[in-house]
């Protein structure tokens, strides 16, 4: 047995080499990749949907350290996709509850419980412990918190959202490639995105997406595979599918581009106080023109009083079977930039893909390029199909 095969034997009891034996033998973890994981700490914001799986496979896989925080209690509302939580939970907080279930999962495991809500005030000070943060958040104000904590203590932020029957994870860390704001530089206008309170989720989504962000926490620490830095990986239940999509870096971004910007997190509240636009920041954080959206209810509207809007169609072929917005100017996103001249100027474009963050950074780019008239179709596609189409 090798030197390094020595000390990683000494670092790990008998009882822990028994219980992570079949993962041992795995081609690059091994021994030192086990104590790698002893030796790591994670943080999950939100013991929730996202949260519970990413825990649970956190736990059993051998972390050392796992932070959780949250301050909500468990309801009866949760239990139907918030796996850590039993029907005895009710009424505990969710914190508690995840603990007592992790721990009796691996023994060997170190819980940091916080019960309360991550917010500006506290976020660098927990973050700095850890050496990555997976997002199990399901508002956008406290993931603006996760990225912009995460960019100035250069860490991961293991990224997860879910709506419907469709799911999204990625990696987002600044010092190797985009960080979320590089993806959304500033928060949808209030109201304009519903959470899956209001919209539903299939309850097995979040444990897939979970799952997966537990699969690539550990991937970063052991430097195993490649992570899905500069990617999103999306998640069609239905389909069933899973596609990629780029997510490149912004330079201008205020949070990790050159000359940044922001040098503490910010509350949410205090990014986007009102729906008003005169009650938009101006400072360099946000000193891009801002992405005009669309909800689907606001385009439904419009279009049953008679308007008949241009549409720009940025699905590529093996998006669009469906035949909705079948007279939309379709330009793929991948030719979109080559084929600027054909996209009207003179009038108020929307433009959509599938879940609308393709064609919200679409349109950052041709805003660039001096179009002023394009509307984003917030949720894409999808939201229309699900929120309007199926709607008797």
């Amino acid at each position: 047995m090798s030197a390094s095969r020595l000390r990683g034997a000494a670092d790990l009891s008998e009882a822990e080499r028994l219980r992570y034996a079949r993962q041992i033998i795995v081609p690059g973890i091994g021994l030192e990749g086990q104590v790698k994981l002893k030796k790591a700490a994670a943080l999950i914001v939100g013991a929730g949907g996202l949260g519970s799986p990413a825990a649970l496979y956190m736990a059993a896989v051998g972390i050392g350290r796992l932070g959780i925080i949250d301050h909500d209690i468990v309801e009866a509302s949760n239990l139907q996709r918030q796996i850590l939580h039993f029907t005895s939970d009710i009424g505990k907080t969710k914190v508690e509850s995840a603990r007592a279930k992790l721990v009796d999962i691996n023994p060997f495991l170190e819980v940091d419980a916080f019960i309360e809500p991550l917010k500006a005030a506290n976020a660098l000070q927990i973050v700095k412990n850890y050496d990555l943060v997976i997002d199990g958040s399901d508002n956008f104000s406290t993931r603006y918190v996760i990225n912009d904590a995460c960019v100035l203590l250069k860490k991961p932020m293991v990224y997860g959202s879910v709506q419907y029957v469709f799911g999204q994870v990625g990696v987002f860390d600044g010092r190797k490639g985009p960080c979320y704001r590089c993806l959304m530089p500033d928060p949808p206008r209030p109201g304009s995105v519903l959470g899956c309170a209001e919209n539903g989720v299939l309850g097995i989504i979040p444990g897939i997406i979970g799952t997966l962000q537990a699969v690539e926490a550990v991937k970063i620490i052991l430097r195993l595979g490649t992570p899905l830095i500069g990617r999103l990986l999306i998640y069609d239940a239905l389909g069933p599918s899973f596609d990629l999509i780029e997510v490149s870096k912004n330079p201008d971004c205020p949070a990790c581009g050159r000359r940044p910007s922001i040098a503490a997190p910010v509350d949410g509240e205090e990014l986007c106080p009102s729906a008003s636009p005169e009650s938009r920041p101006t400072s360099a954080a946000l000193n891009r023109a801002p992405v005009k959206g669309l909800t689907v209810s606001e385009l439904k509207k419009r279009i049953q009083a008679g308007e008949k809007p241009i549409f720009l169609d940025l699905r590529e072929p093996g998006e669009t079977d469906e035949l909705t917005f079948k007279e939309a100017l379709r330009i793929p996103m991948s030719q979109v930039m080559g084929r600027t001249s054909e996209i009207p100027r003179d009038r108020e474009v929307i433009v959509l893909c599938r879940i609308g963050i393709q064609s919200r950074e679409v349109i950052r780019r041709l805003q660039g390029l001096g179009f002023t008239s394009l509307f984003n179709l917030e949720g894409g596609t999808i939201a229309w199909k699900y929120d309007i189409e199926v709607v008797p």
